[in-house]
């Protein structure tokens, strides 16, 4: 859509060709339907928040701002606000305000939308775009176009129109794929799975949590805030951010086939060993004549508490004035190194966004054009580049949609 409202402000004839029966599905899911807009770091900032590839944005990021899609909003009578981590979201916490926005924009730009529009092949002569075919009502039509810009995201949620079309189309023209892998996505256990399973649905806030590599015993990521347990591993922020990081590590498969990687979890961050220790003592002085089953109530969540006492090997009939200073520690170093086994990735269509895609040396990266077929562009995430979470990933699509659609009759 950035696309080509900008390319029709340049003055060209644009037509808009969406395989779904409406534009911007995946706008309005992001954010939970909120819309994490972007976010309100400075530009500068965002390249560092991009681990895939995030200096070949240094044009697009310039180009187009966080602040220019706030300007874009607010002209369309969206306002947005700033919440925790950034985040900038609109006031309404409606993404279809966003996506109207859009709409607005096409419509005032002129462009054509053609609907249920699926492209099957670009045409090129001599290494340059000759037109587009795609079908529509099982009919096959035929444009003539000297400009294409290829933007059908890439494999993470299908429903929305993402299934690696676009791939497939890039790869026919002669592009290279760097291998597709989910990315932001929640992570799988097995070993420990009927531990996670015990706690499905417990969001535990502000723990410190780190991703280890076994083998090495070397922090591949860490990160504070929130983390979730489900029926298969783990989700939740901190840990789709970690799936980032873990995706490109050395032989990460085979480290996740053997059992290699685990998580390790800081329950209480903000107590050292020896506070926590102190924190302990007291609870237990106040609880001194219940069962150790009884006197954990103030310190974990309810889903946690039988967990925690099985991990200790701490009978949970004994009182509390019983438990031996070394069962003491073995809890202390439980509550600060609670560990599960991370075994694999979710699928790719649970993924927040694809990892992978055109290989970012056959695209310029000042005006996002191939380097391979004049006159074929690329935007999105289809492009081999891919941010944590926080409105990066929208950013990247409004910036490499806005330089894509820079193009002179």
């Amino acid at each position: 859509m950035m696309a080509a409202i900008t390319a029709a402000k340049e003055e060209n004839e644009v037509i808009l060709l969406e395989k779904m029966d409406s534009c911007g599905r995946k706008l309005l899911i992001t954010g939970k339907g909120r819309c994490n807009i972007t976010s309100s770091l400075d530009m500068e900032d965002f390249i560092k928040n991009v681990p895939g590839n995030g200096k070949f944005l240094f044009s697009c990021f310039k180009n187009y701002t966080n602040k220019d899609i706030v300007n874009m909003l607010a002209k369309n009578n969206v306002k947005v606000k700033v919440e925790r981590g950034n985040r900038v979201f609109p006031v309404s916490d409606k993404s279809q305000d966003v996506l109207n926005a859009f709409e607005k924009e096409l419509e005032k730009s002129n462009v054509k939308i053609i609907t249920k529009a699926q492209v099957t092949k670009i045409i090129t002569q001599n290494d340059r775009v000759l037109a587009v075919e795609f079908i529509k009502n099982n009919v096959k039509n035929k444009f003539k176009a000297n400009k294409v810009i290829l933007a059908t995201g890439a494999k993470s949620y299908p429903k929305t129109g993402s299934t690696g079309d676009g791939y497939e189309i890039a790869k026919q023209l002669g592009h290279t794929i760097v291998a597709i892998k989910p990315s932001l996505v929640p992570l799988e256990t097995k070993k420990d799975l009927k531990l996670c399973k015990q706690m499905q649905g417990l969001s535990l806030r502000n723990i410190k949590m780190k991703l280890v590599d076994k083998t090495k015993n070397k922090t591949i990521y860490e990160d504070f805030g929130e983390l979730l347990f489900t029926h298969f591993g783990v989700s939740g922020p901190t840990i789709l951010s970690s799936s980032a990081h873990l995706l490109r590590y050395k032989n990460v498969d085979e480290l996740l086939k053997n059992g290699n990687i685990k998580l390790v979890i800081d329950l209480k961050p903000a107590l050292d060993e020896e506070k926590l220790k102190n924190r302990i003592i007291r609870d237990f002085e106040k609880q001194k004549n219940k069962q150790f089953k009884n006197s954990l109530d103030e310190l974990l969540p309810k889903k946690m508490i039988d967990i925690i006492i099985k991990l200790s090997q701490i009978d949970e009939e004994k009182q509390v004035n019983e438990i031996t200073k070394t069962q003491r520690n073995k809890l202390i170093n439980i509550l600060k190194h609670f560990e599960i086994e991370i075994n694999g990735f979710r699928p790719i269509d649970e993924a927040i966004i694809t990892a992978g895609g055109i290989s970012t040396k056959q695209i310029n990266p000042k005006t996002m054009e191939s380097k391979i077929i004049k006159g074929l562009y690329f935007a999105g995430e289809i492009i081999d580049v891919d941010a944590y979470t926080g409105g990066f990933n929208l950013q990247i699509a409004y910036s490499t949609g806005y330089t894509a659609g820079l193009i002179n009759k």
